[in-house]
């Protein structure tokens, strides 16, 4: 599951827009834009949902479940090394 909170948050991660999401997961752009606007957990096909978490796993983004190990606890995303094409990696975000 992913909420439409994570998807804006892999976003700001990954600095990539809605297009180049839609892009990336072979998704339309309107159906990232309803995917976003949900209200808590995203709903949709579940071929669709394969589509965006791949491409966001893809793009070295990992997703955190509730009550999966975290100091914390709670839903969250998490960015890995890898990244999408047009993304620009964590080491260069950082060295800004």
């Amino acid at each position: 599951m992913i909420t439409a909170a994570q998807m804006r948050a892999a976003r700001a991660l990954l600095q990539i827009d809605q297009r180049q999401l839609a892009e990336q997961s072979g998704l339309s752009l309107p159906t990232i834009q309803r995917m976003e606007a949900s209200d808590g957990v995203v709903r949709g096909n579940v071929d669709s949902l394969m589509k965006l978490v791949e491409a966001l796993h893809r793009a070295g983004i990992e997703l955190i479940n509730e009550g999966a190990a975290s100091q914390t606890g709670g839903r969250g995303v998490r960015l890995t090394t890898a990244t999408l094409p047009g993304a620009t990696p964590p080491r260069s975000r950082a060295a800004k």
